[in-house]
């Protein structure tokens, strides 16, 4: 017999005998869902011993075994397990549909801490979690007005912080980063957050890091983050409208400017999300008007939003999709009041008309196979500014980024990232034309010993240039053309609802273009530029304790931490003297008296922050808290 043959007779056997295998096998189908909704749930994990699968976008998982008798674990983040004891026969087919139930608020479920679906409980930094009842139960039509209510937040004339680690900046730069979709939602021209931009109409859900996370997400997560995860369509059509009116409270007869009725404020939300076929679709659009408190000072704003979503069958575990936003703004502002006693009437009843236009399209795509996971995310942010006080400008953003994750054995989590960002703005009476790029890698590890104790690290390399200027770092006393920031944290299970954790980040932040070049004035008011600006850096520490805690229906937690942050070369919006010409008179000086961004050097911020967040029933009352 030949060697042809011979192999031919092997390929014969090992074919037969894997057949037969396979012919003997059982196999069990199901579909994974939440009993409470009856909503399907994506990526819930089914485990026999060692072997184990995932449930599909539409919850449902297949799993094939040899005859015997097993013990299978049914299990997703924030929901308590199932286990069932089954004794499988030769060629049986069973269908087994699992409703898993809710656990407590410490099982919540959030993404930013480490890129990747965590308990809250487990993560090792302080944060927040705000639910969409929240926002509709308070009439939030700005997402700045419900942050004021988080503890430990604050936002002042639309510039956030965290723990006091933000001070004013007139509009320019922030150190929270806000993001959409994981995605930075920060402005090229002014690097701020365009708080009425953001889609309250569809949210999932709204969480906030405290302290500096730039090992995460970069540039600007100096103080913290604010991310706004949007939602996709359920199992069910639902169709959302809530509208609202509202009027100003008089002020006191001396500072009252409007005759007969009180002004307004008058708005609707409209949100629509459905599967068809394998699409998931939302849409959303808002309405806004508002006849303005102080004299002149109206808005009125329309926006109109979209996700879609394409799951495909034949690839399971692809995914590609695009979200879009859009959104034009029409108002008045005033900087200075007319006098004492007319604090609500510009000066001169000199009033800035404006008209901002806002879009960002957001192209991606997702693989999901067996333990790993790849995304590529993509962003265009446009933002053109029009007013009639030669202040106009001109913003396009391009964000992209490739991220690879992989859930080891033995519960260590890896994610390995790369972004590049590209900003262009323009503006030839404001502060010119300017070009910033933007390359940064990342790596973010956590691993869970003992089903107690979760350990991360984080590293990040930030390159940042704007123009000639750009990053210089050093890493054990050698300079580098790249800003290194790292992160390390760890969380302990004490009792099954209590969690304590330590952790350190570093931040930095390079400034925005509007800090560095703008030059204008604002009614009297001069605001120079700063070419020299240098990037600010700081570290963060904290120690804290999570309690959860349940009495009857309502469940909750209880959060308290300690922290201490640290910034170098913090960066401030500073009035003073920028004149260079000794030779001035005192009338000609005036001109140089103004604001402009400066390193202040060294700041300390030390404390302590405490909140208690819950939800459910008390009675026959449906109760949500957020106090701190």
């Amino acid at each position: 017999m030949n060697k042809c043959n011979i192999t031919l007779l092997v390929l014969i056997a090992v074919f037969c005998s894997n057949l037969h295998g396979q012919l003997k096998n059982s196999v069990i189908t199901g579909k994974i869902s939440d009993v409470t909704s009856q909503e399907a749930l994506i990526g819930a994990i089914v485990k026999v011993g060692k072997q184990g699968t995932t449930t599909d976008v539409e919850g449902n998982y297949k799993l094939r075994l040899e005859p015997g008798k097993y013990t299978i674990t049914y299990s997703y983040i924030g929901f308590k397990p199932e286990t069932k004891v089954l004794e499988l026969k030769e060629n049986d087919s069973l269908e087994i549909n699992i409703a898993l139930k809710d656990q407590s608020a410490l099982d919540e479920v959030v993404v930013s801490a480490g890129r990747y679906e965590q308990k809250i409980g487990e993560v090792t930094i302080s944060m927040e979690i705000l639910k969409p009842a929240l926002l509709e139960n308070k009439n939030t039509t700005q997402l700045d007005v419900i942050m004021n209510q988080v503890p430990g937040v604050t936002v002042n004339d639309g510039q956030a912080s965290i723990r006091g680690g933000s001070g004013f900046s007139y509009g320019a730069g922030s150190r929270v980063l806000m993001l959409v979709d994981e995605m930075p939602m920060l402005s090229a021209d002014a690097g701020d957050i365009k708080w009425n931009y953001l889609p309250l109409e569809n949210v999932e859900q709204i969480e906030v890091i405290k302290g500096a996370a730039s090992s995460l997400y970069g540039s600007s997560a100096l103080n913290g983050v604010i991310h706004l995860r949007t939602a996709y369509a359920k199992d069910k059509p639902l169709t959302h409208v809530s509208s609202f009116i509202g009027a100003y409270d008089a002020p006191r007869n001396t500072y009252k400017w409007w005759k007969g009725t009180s002004q307004m404020q008058r708005g609707i939300n409209i949100s629509h999300a459905e599967k068809i076929g394998n699409f998931d679709i939302v849409l959303g659009g808002h309405m806004f008007n508002d006849d303005g408190f102080r004299y002149l000072e109206t808005e009125n704003r329309g926006r109109l939003n979209a996700n879609v979503r394409y799951n495909f069958k034949k690839i399971p575990g692809l995914i590609a999709g695009i979200n879009t936003n859009m959104m034009n703004t029409k108002g008045g502002l005033f900087f200075l009041w007319q006098t004492y006693d007319s604090a609500y009437i510009p000066q001169g009843r000199n009033i800035q008309r404006y008209n901002n236009i806002r879009l960002n399209v957001d192209p991606y795509i997702t693989y999901i196979f067996g333990s790993n996971k790849l995304s590529v995310k993509t962003r265009y942010f446009k933002t053109n500014n029009i007013n009639d006080k030669n202040q106009s400008s001109l913003g396009e953003l391009f964000y992209n980024e490739e991220q690879y994750q992989r859930k080891f054995k033995n519960n260590f989590n890896l994610s390995l990232g790369y972004v590049f960002m590209k900003s262009v703005t323009l503006s030839d009476s404001f502060f010119g034309k300017h070009e910033g790029f933007n390359h940064a890698g990342y790596v973010q590890a956590d691993k869970k010993f003992f089903d107690k104790l979760t350990v991360s690290f984080g590293a990040r390399g930030e390159y940042y240039r704007i123009d000639t200027a750009k990053t210089v770092g050093t890493l054990f006393g050698y300079k580098i053309p790249f800003y290194p920031v790292f992160r390390a944290g760890a969380s302990y299970q004490l009792k099954e609802y209590t969690f304590i954790r330590a952790s350190f980040g570093q931040g930095y932040r390079f400034p925005s273009v509007a800090e560095k070049y703008v030059s204008t004035y604002v009614s009297l008011l001069h605001i120079f530029p700063n070419t020299s600006l240098q990037p600010e850096v700081g570290n963060n520490m904290e120690l804290g304790i999570k309690q959860g805690f349940k009495i009857g229906e309502f469940k909750g937690f209880l959060d308290i931490a300690g922290f201490w942050t640290r910034y170098n070369n913090m960066v401030e919006f500073v009035f003073n003297y920028y004149g260079t010409d000794p030779n001035l008179s005192f009338v000609e000086k005036l001109d140089y008296y103004g604001f402009r961004s400066e390193n202040l050097g060294k700041a300390d911020i030390k404390g302590i922050d405490a909140g208690v967040n819950g939800t459910g029933k008390i009675g026959s009352l449906n109760i949500t808290i957020m106090s701190g």
